[in-house]
């Protein structure tokens, strides 16, 4: 079998033991604002945020380093 196939099966039953054993809702209150959830989904939300915020820095902070090195170089 090929390892990335196996590497994706594992993740997977990982992900689906995770989603099942945190069903449980939680609630969210923010100043008048009030939602409902899964705390899997919580969890997935906050780690996708994370995720985008952290690829957006990054990418922000590459830019500013190619915008610096392309003025000295002129």
């Amino acid at each position: 079998m090929n390892i990335k196939l196996v590497l994706i099966l594992f993740l997977a039953s990982l992900a689906v033991i995770f989603i099942a054993q945190n069903v449980a809702a939680v609630e969210i209150v923010f100043l008048y604002w009030k939602v409902s959830m899964s705390s899997a989904l919580l969890i997935f939300f906050t780690l996708m945020t994370g995720f985008f915020l952290g690829w957006f820095l990054h990418s922000y902070v590459l830019y500013r380093k190619y915008k610096v090195e392309s003025v000295y170089l002129r």
